[in-house]
Protein backbone atom coordinates (compact mmCIF):
# COMPACT_ATOMS: atom_id res chain seq x y z
CA UNK A 1 0.00 0.00 0.00
CA UNK A 2 1.47 3.24 -0.86
CA UNK A 3 1.42 5.67 1.89
CA UNK A 4 -0.25 9.32 1.38
CA UNK A 5 2.43 11.57 1.91
CA UNK A 6 4.65 10.24 -0.62
CA UNK A 7 1.62 10.46 -2.74
CA UNK A 8 2.41 12.33 -6.11
CA UNK A 9 0.39 14.88 -7.79
CA UNK A 10 -3.51 14.15 -9.07
CA UNK A 11 -3.78 12.49 -12.08
CA UNK A 12 -7.48 12.17 -11.98
CA UNK A 13 -8.18 13.27 -15.53
CA UNK A 14 -5.85 11.24 -17.24
CA UNK A 15 -6.43 8.26 -15.49
CA UNK A 16 -10.36 8.07 -16.05
CA UNK A 17 -9.69 8.03 -19.80
CA UNK A 18 -7.50 5.21 -19.54
CA UNK A 19 -9.75 3.13 -17.28
CA UNK A 20 -12.47 3.87 -19.57
CA UNK A 21 -10.90 1.85 -21.97
CA UNK A 22 -9.57 -1.46 -20.01
CA UNK A 23 -10.87 -4.60 -20.69
CA UNK A 24 -10.58 -8.08 -18.78
CA UNK A 25 -11.19 -11.20 -20.76
CA UNK A 26 -12.16 -13.00 -17.83
CA UNK A 27 -15.67 -10.41 -17.82
CA UNK A 28 -18.39 -12.38 -19.64
CA UNK A 29 -21.36 -9.60 -19.16
CA UNK A 30 -20.62 -5.66 -19.22
CA UNK A 31 -22.91 -5.47 -15.98
CA UNK A 32 -20.92 -7.57 -13.87
CA UNK A 33 -19.20 -5.78 -10.91
CA UNK A 34 -16.85 -7.56 -8.19
CA UNK A 35 -15.37 -5.87 -5.14
CA UNK A 36 -11.72 -5.17 -4.85
CA UNK A 37 -10.16 -4.45 -1.49
CA UNK A 38 -6.57 -3.54 -1.16
CA UNK A 39 -5.22 -3.88 2.49
CA UNK A 40 -2.13 -2.20 4.09
CA UNK A 41 -0.39 -1.84 7.17
CA UNK A 42 -1.66 1.88 7.72
CA UNK A 43 -5.65 1.82 5.59
CA UNK A 44 -7.68 -0.38 3.74
CA UNK A 45 -9.70 0.71 0.50
CA UNK A 46 -12.38 -1.14 -1.28
CA UNK A 47 -14.34 -0.63 -3.73
CA UNK A 48 -17.01 -1.97 -6.07
CA UNK A 49 -14.89 -2.49 -9.31
CA UNK A 50 -16.27 -2.86 -12.83
CA UNK A 51 -15.04 -5.15 -15.57
CA UNK A 52 -13.79 -1.63 -17.45
CA UNK A 53 -11.46 -0.86 -14.35
CA UNK A 54 -13.96 1.88 -12.96
CA UNK A 55 -14.52 2.08 -9.49
CA UNK A 56 -18.32 2.39 -7.75
CA UNK A 57 -18.83 3.00 -4.04
CA UNK A 58 -15.99 3.04 -2.50
CA UNK A 59 -14.55 2.67 1.81
CA UNK A 60 -11.72 3.17 3.49
CA UNK A 61 -10.91 2.26 6.81
CA UNK A 62 -7.97 2.57 9.18
CA UNK A 63 -6.26 -0.93 9.13
CA UNK A 64 -6.83 -2.60 12.62
CA UNK A 65 -3.81 -4.84 13.21
CA UNK A 66 -4.70 -5.43 16.83
CA UNK A 67 -5.08 -9.29 16.07
CA UNK A 68 -5.75 -11.71 13.60
CA UNK A 69 -9.25 -12.04 14.28
CA UNK A 70 -9.73 -8.26 15.17
CA UNK A 71 -8.54 -7.46 11.36
CA UNK A 72 -10.71 -10.60 9.52
CA UNK A 73 -13.62 -8.86 10.71
CA UNK A 74 -12.60 -5.28 9.78
CA UNK A 75 -12.43 -6.50 6.56
CA UNK A 76 -15.74 -8.71 6.49
CA UNK A 77 -17.56 -5.42 7.47
CA UNK A 78 -15.65 -3.48 4.82
CA UNK A 79 -17.48 -5.80 2.42
CA UNK A 80 -20.77 -6.47 3.77
CA UNK A 81 -21.15 -2.75 3.45
CA UNK A 82 -20.77 -2.42 -0.03
CA UNK A 83 -22.61 -5.25 -0.81
CA UNK A 84 -25.71 -3.67 0.89
CA UNK A 85 -25.43 -1.17 -1.80
CA UNK A 86 -24.85 -3.25 -4.29
CA UNK A 87 -25.95 -7.02 -3.58
CA UNK A 88 -25.37 -8.48 -6.95
CA UNK A 89 -21.59 -7.81 -6.88
CA UNK A 90 -20.31 -11.16 -8.06
CA UNK A 91 -16.71 -12.19 -6.52
CA UNK A 92 -13.75 -10.84 -3.95
CA UNK A 93 -10.61 -9.91 -4.94
CA UNK A 94 -8.21 -8.84 -2.13
CA UNK A 95 -4.63 -7.42 -2.76
CA UNK A 96 -2.58 -7.96 0.56
CA UNK A 97 1.00 -7.30 2.03
CA UNK A 98 1.66 -11.14 2.19
CA UNK A 99 3.39 -13.51 0.71
CA UNK A 100 0.65 -16.09 -0.72
CA UNK A 101 0.71 -19.51 -1.84
CA UNK A 102 -1.35 -19.73 -4.43
CA UNK A 103 -2.32 -23.74 -4.15
CA UNK A 104 -3.70 -23.31 -1.00
CA UNK A 105 -5.20 -19.82 -1.33
CA UNK A 106 -3.36 -19.28 1.75
CA UNK A 107 -1.46 -15.90 3.14
CA UNK A 108 1.86 -17.55 5.01
CA UNK A 109 3.38 -14.19 5.95
CA UNK A 110 2.93 -10.71 6.00
CA UNK A 111 3.77 -7.15 6.63
CA UNK A 112 2.47 -4.85 9.01
CA UNK A 113 -0.92 -7.08 9.15
CA UNK A 114 -1.78 -10.18 11.60
CA UNK A 115 -1.99 -12.26 8.76
CA UNK A 116 0.69 -15.32 8.76
CA UNK A 117 -0.45 -18.70 7.38
CA UNK A 118 -4.40 -17.93 7.51
CA UNK A 119 -6.39 -19.80 5.05
CA UNK A 120 -7.53 -16.72 3.40
CA UNK A 121 -9.69 -17.40 0.20
CA UNK A 122 -11.17 -20.27 1.60
CA UNK A 123 -12.15 -18.53 4.95
CA UNK A 124 -13.34 -15.69 2.95
CA UNK A 125 -15.28 -17.71 0.22
CA UNK A 126 -16.97 -19.48 3.35
CA UNK A 127 -17.95 -16.19 4.98
CA UNK A 128 -19.33 -14.13 1.94
CA UNK A 129 -20.22 -17.24 -0.54
CA UNK A 130 -18.82 -15.69 -3.20
CA UNK A 131 -15.19 -16.78 -5.55
CA UNK A 132 -12.46 -14.80 -4.24
CA UNK A 133 -9.03 -14.29 -5.98
CA UNK A 134 -6.01 -13.42 -3.76
CA UNK A 135 -2.48 -11.67 -4.83
CA UNK A 136 0.09 -9.75 -3.14
CA UNK A 137 -0.52 -6.12 -3.09
CA UNK A 138 1.67 -5.01 -5.10
CA UNK A 139 0.94 -7.79 -7.89
CA UNK A 140 -1.91 -6.61 -8.17
CA UNK A 141 -0.74 -2.98 -8.68
CA UNK A 142 1.33 -4.74 -11.76
CA UNK A 143 -2.32 -6.21 -13.01
CA UNK A 144 -4.14 -3.28 -12.74
CA UNK A 145 -1.11 -1.24 -14.64
CA UNK A 146 -0.95 -4.04 -17.13
CA UNK A 147 -4.79 -4.18 -17.88
CA UNK A 148 -5.08 -0.41 -18.20
CA UNK A 149 -1.99 2.19 -17.37
CA UNK A 150 1.21 2.38 -18.28
CA UNK A 151 1.86 -1.38 -19.19
CA UNK A 152 -1.35 -1.80 -21.34
CA UNK A 153 -0.86 -4.11 -24.24
CA UNK A 154 2.71 -5.31 -22.98
CA UNK A 155 3.38 -8.43 -22.78
CA UNK A 156 6.58 -8.62 -20.42
CA UNK A 157 6.83 -6.45 -17.83
CA UNK A 158 8.43 -5.81 -14.42
CA UNK A 159 6.51 -3.16 -11.97
CA UNK A 160 8.65 -1.80 -8.91
CA UNK A 161 6.53 -0.13 -6.13
CA UNK A 162 8.68 2.03 -4.09
CA UNK A 163 6.38 3.08 -1.21
CA UNK A 164 7.11 2.13 2.80
CA UNK A 165 8.67 -1.03 0.67
CA UNK A 166 9.66 -1.95 -2.38
CA UNK A 167 7.01 -4.24 -3.95
CA UNK A 168 7.23 -5.86 -7.34
CA UNK A 169 4.95 -7.68 -9.92
CA UNK A 170 5.62 -9.42 -12.95
CA UNK A 171 3.53 -9.78 -16.45
CA UNK A 172 5.95 -12.80 -18.05
CA UNK A 173 4.39 -13.75 -21.88
CA UNK A 174 1.49 -11.82 -21.17
CA UNK A 175 0.15 -13.43 -17.59
CA UNK A 176 1.19 -12.43 -14.65
CA UNK A 177 4.06 -14.68 -13.29
CA UNK A 178 3.34 -15.54 -9.92
CA UNK A 179 6.26 -18.51 -9.09
CA UNK A 180 6.11 -22.34 -8.25
CA UNK A 181 3.81 -21.39 -5.46
CA UNK A 182 2.52 -18.09 -5.91
CA UNK A 183 5.28 -16.03 -3.66
CA UNK A 184 7.36 -15.08 -6.46
CA UNK A 185 8.24 -11.72 -7.67
CA UNK A 186 9.51 -10.17 -4.80
CA UNK A 187 11.87 -8.33 -6.36
CA UNK A 188 12.29 -5.91 -3.39
CA UNK A 189 14.43 -8.31 -1.94
CA UNK A 190 17.07 -8.96 -4.98
CA UNK A 191 19.99 -8.35 -3.72
CA UNK A 192 22.17 -5.40 -4.71
CA UNK A 193 24.77 -4.67 -2.07
CA UNK A 194 26.39 -8.03 -0.51
CA UNK A 195 26.40 -8.03 3.30
CA UNK A 196 24.86 -4.39 3.03
CA UNK A 197 22.21 -2.81 5.21
CA UNK A 198 19.68 -4.76 7.06
CA UNK A 199 16.30 -5.79 5.94
CA UNK A 200 13.00 -6.29 7.29
CA UNK A 201 12.99 -9.41 6.33
CA UNK A 202 16.56 -10.56 8.25
CA UNK A 203 18.20 -10.53 5.00
CA UNK A 204 20.69 -8.25 4.06
CA UNK A 205 21.14 -5.89 1.13
CA UNK A 206 18.02 -6.23 -0.60
CA UNK A 207 16.56 -3.49 -2.70
CA UNK A 208 14.23 -2.78 0.17
CA UNK A 209 16.91 -1.41 2.24
CA UNK A 210 17.76 1.39 -0.12
CA UNK A 211 15.09 2.43 -1.86
CA UNK A 212 11.98 3.22 -0.03
CA UNK A 213 10.43 6.26 1.72
CA UNK A 214 11.94 4.84 4.83
CA UNK A 215 15.20 4.44 3.73
CA UNK A 216 15.18 8.21 2.11
CA UNK A 217 13.83 9.20 5.63
CA UNK A 218 17.29 8.20 7.22
CA UNK A 219 18.97 9.84 3.91
CA UNK A 220 17.60 12.84 4.19
CA UNK A 221 18.34 12.89 8.45
CA UNK A 222 22.14 11.89 7.24
CA UNK A 223 22.47 14.35 4.03
CA UNK A 224 20.32 17.67 5.10
CA UNK A 225 19.60 17.53 9.08
CA UNK A 226 18.58 15.86 12.09
CA UNK A 227 14.17 16.50 11.42
CA UNK A 228 14.45 15.84 7.55
CA UNK A 229 12.69 13.57 5.60
CA UNK A 230 11.54 11.78 2.66
CA UNK A 231 9.56 14.37 2.02
CA UNK A 232 12.26 16.91 2.54
CA UNK A 233 14.54 15.19 0.65
CA UNK A 234 12.35 15.37 -2.24
CA UNK A 235 11.23 18.80 -2.32
CA UNK A 236 14.59 20.07 -2.05
CA UNK A 237 15.84 17.72 -4.87
CA UNK A 238 12.85 19.43 -6.83
CA UNK A 239 14.22 23.04 -5.95
CA UNK A 240 17.47 21.92 -7.29
CA UNK A 241 19.73 21.62 -3.94
CA UNK A 242 22.58 19.70 -4.83
CA UNK A 243 22.76 17.78 -1.52
CA UNK A 244 19.47 16.50 -1.94
CA UNK A 245 19.73 15.84 -5.61
CA UNK A 246 22.97 13.70 -5.07
CA UNK A 247 20.88 12.04 -2.30
CA UNK A 248 18.27 10.95 -4.32
CA UNK A 249 20.66 10.14 -7.26
CA UNK A 250 22.57 7.53 -4.86
CA UNK A 251 19.30 6.26 -4.09
CA UNK A 252 18.41 5.69 -7.82
CA UNK A 253 21.60 3.74 -8.65
CA UNK A 254 20.23 1.32 -6.20
CA UNK A 255 17.22 1.03 -8.21
CA UNK A 256 18.95 0.76 -11.35
CA UNK A 257 21.69 -2.04 -10.00
CA UNK A 258 18.02 -4.23 -9.53
CA UNK A 259 16.71 -3.56 -13.32
CA UNK A 260 20.10 -4.14 -14.72
CA UNK A 261 19.55 -7.43 -12.97
CA UNK A 262 15.76 -7.45 -13.93
CA UNK A 263 16.68 -6.38 -17.69
CA UNK A 264 19.60 -9.34 -17.73
CA UNK A 265 17.08 -12.50 -16.46
CA UNK A 266 13.74 -11.72 -17.71
CA UNK A 267 14.28 -8.93 -20.73
CA UNK A 268 10.77 -7.31 -20.50
CA UNK A 269 9.75 -4.48 -22.69
CA UNK A 270 8.67 -2.34 -19.91
CA UNK A 271 9.88 -1.76 -16.38
CA UNK A 272 7.13 0.57 -14.60
CA UNK A 273 7.95 2.37 -11.36
CA UNK A 274 4.85 3.10 -8.94
CA UNK A 275 4.62 3.90 -5.60
CA UNK A 276 4.67 6.86 -3.35
CA UNK A 277 7.76 7.51 -2.95
CA UNK A 278 8.97 6.50 -6.59
CA UNK A 279 6.15 8.29 -7.87
CA UNK A 280 6.86 11.75 -5.97
CA UNK A 281 10.98 11.31 -6.54
CA UNK A 282 10.22 10.41 -10.19
CA UNK A 283 12.98 11.29 -12.62
CA UNK A 284 14.97 12.34 -9.40
CA UNK A 285 15.88 8.49 -8.95
CA UNK A 286 15.11 7.47 -12.40
CA UNK A 287 18.16 9.46 -14.25
CA UNK A 288 20.38 7.49 -12.16
CA UNK A 289 18.38 4.42 -12.44
CA UNK A 290 19.54 4.74 -16.31
CA UNK A 291 22.79 5.26 -16.02
CA UNK A 292 22.75 2.44 -13.97
CA UNK A 293 21.33 0.00 -16.79
CA UNK A 294 23.34 1.82 -19.93
CA UNK A 295 26.20 0.46 -17.99
CA UNK A 296 25.60 -2.95 -16.61
CA UNK A 297 22.62 -4.32 -18.44
CA UNK A 298 23.08 -6.47 -21.36
CA UNK A 299 22.66 -5.68 -25.02
CA UNK A 300 19.79 -5.72 -26.26
CA UNK A 301 17.63 -5.82 -23.29
CA UNK A 302 19.29 -2.47 -22.12
CA UNK A 303 18.26 -0.30 -25.75
CA UNK A 304 14.85 -1.89 -26.05
CA UNK A 305 13.56 -1.66 -22.38
CA UNK A 306 12.11 1.65 -21.39
CA UNK A 307 11.62 2.87 -18.12
CA UNK A 308 8.16 4.13 -17.46
CA UNK A 309 6.44 5.98 -14.40
CA UNK A 310 3.26 4.30 -13.30
CA UNK A 311 0.02 6.27 -14.28
CA UNK A 312 -2.63 4.78 -12.23
CA UNK A 313 -1.74 5.90 -8.70
CA UNK A 314 -3.45 4.99 -5.27
CA UNK A 315 -6.21 3.31 -7.06
CA UNK A 316 -3.69 1.13 -8.63
CA UNK A 317 -4.01 -1.56 -6.12
CA UNK A 318 -7.76 -1.55 -5.69
CA UNK A 319 -8.45 -1.79 -9.30
CA UNK A 320 -5.96 -4.56 -9.10
CA UNK A 321 -7.53 -6.33 -6.75
CA UNK A 322 -10.70 -6.05 -8.36
CA UNK A 323 -9.10 -7.90 -11.81
CA UNK A 324 -8.37 -10.47 -9.22
CA UNK A 325 -12.12 -10.98 -8.70
CA UNK A 326 -12.70 -11.19 -12.09
CA UNK A 327 -9.92 -13.54 -12.70
CA UNK A 328 -11.38 -15.77 -9.92
CA UNK A 329 -14.92 -15.36 -11.23
CA UNK A 330 -13.69 -16.92 -14.78
CA UNK A 331 -12.10 -20.00 -13.59
CA UNK A 332 -15.09 -21.13 -11.52
CA UNK A 333 -17.31 -20.16 -14.64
Amino acid sequence: MVPTRYASSDHATERNAILQSVTTPEAQDGATQVIGVDVGGTKVLAAVVSHDGSLGARIERTTDVSSEQAHLAMLDGMVEELRAGDPDVAALGFGLPSRIDQRRGRAVASVNVPLTDVDFRDRMRERHGLPVGIDNDANAAAIAEWRGGAARGAQDVVMLTLGTGVGGGLILGGAPYRGATGSGAELGHVVVELDGLPCRCGGRGHLESFATGLAADRVARERIGAESDAHDLVRRGRAGEPEAVDALAGIGRYVGAAIASFVNALEPELIVIGGGFGEAAGDLLLGSAREVLARDGLSPGRESVRIVEAQLGTDAGVIGAGMLAFEALGAEA
